[in-house]
């Protein structure tokens, strides 16, 4: 597992040779001769989007169908950092307001993914196809994230420097980090304002990038989650979306994206199977949505459901 947070290509990091381009143009011609699926997903709870992700790993590994989707939660749901511990919530403000909670495998701080406010992906691709050391995997699996927020309008990059955090419990608020967090404006140095975060874990021999791309903020709603007394103000002043650099609509934001990601490898519009829909029903039941998941990190077997 790769416990990290942050969501054009390799030659916008500063490498200092060529070789990293030549790799990832070799990595992305062996990812586009494969079979990949795109799925612009309906809004689903948490638990049931977590689940999926294992699911499209598990397709991948038996069937060879790769997947890349664009997708949203509802309800808002909060997802944890797999290592977070449980007391930073305040449970009783999501219990109030119909806020989900859930854990992912990967780690990094707690995000509240708005219905609205929140644009998510996912990239499930084998691990043979893609480079071993994690800077290069990043650079590779991040091209369309940042390739669709340019054509957006986004002047969105990886961050070009460290900023200390704020509030770590929150991964909006926590350090940035130029490995893997996208800021924007992506020439602003210091004053540059998260927009994605993004993080990658791996199962059997399958990775697995999700991130969180900011479409608009909710800065009250994200702070309200956690047992914290930081202020909206320093939320934006943190954060920006892609409303505020762009001006579009959502609707447009996720079209754009999922076109991104579905050059990037060539992929056949799709959808997900009737069995994988009912094995992510169960994982989600019995893992992601199971309080001994959210709070312990424990998984619990069917006999114990």
């Amino acid at each position: 597992m790769i416990d990290q947070c942050g969501w054009p290509a390799a030659s916008t990091r500063d490498t200092g040779t060529t070789l990293l381009a030549d790799s990832m143009d070799q990595s992305m011609t062996e990812l586009a001769g494969e079979a990949w699926r795109l799925i612009v997903d309906d809004a689903r709870d948490g638990a049931t989007q977590m689940a999926l992700e294992e699911v499209a790993a598990e397709t991948a590994l038996e069937d060879g169908l790769r997947t890349v989707r664009v997708y949203a939660w509802e309800p808002s749901t909060l997802s944890l950092g797999y290592r977070q511990d449980a007391e930073t919530v305040d449970w009783e403000v999501c219990d109030r307001e119909g806020i989900d909670v859930t854990r992912r495998q990967t780690g990094g701080g707690g995000i509240y993914h708005d219905r609205y406010g929140d644009i998510s992906y996912t990239i499930v691709a084998p691990a043979d196809k893609v480079p071993g050391n994690l800077m290069d995997c990043y650079d590779l699996f991040c091209e369309p994230v940042l390739e669709g927020l340019q054509r957006m309008g986004v002047d969105a990059d990886f961050a070009a420097v460290e900023q200390d955090s704020i509030y770590q419990p929150s991964c909006y608020l926590r350090d940035i980090n130029p490995a893997h967090d996208v800021v924007a404006p992506a020439n602003a140095g210091e004053a540059a304002q998260k927009i994605s975060g993004n993080a990658q874990y791996r199962q059997r021999d399958v990775v697995i990038q999700h991130g969180s791309i900011s479409y608009d903020l909710e800065p009250e709603a994200h702070l309200g989650v956690f047992e914290t007394d930081t202020d909206g103000e320093t939320f934006t002043d943190r954060v920006t979306s892609i409303r505020e650099q762009a001006g579009i609509d959502r609707e447009e934001a996720v079209e754009t994206l999922a076109t991104a990601l579905g050059e990037w490898c060539d992929a056949e519009d799709g959808t997900w199977r009737a069995a994988e829909l009912e094995a992510a029903a169960d994982l989600a039941e019995r893992k992601f949505g199971a309080d001994a998941w959210i709070r312990d990190r424990e998984v619990l077997e069917a006999s114990e459901q």
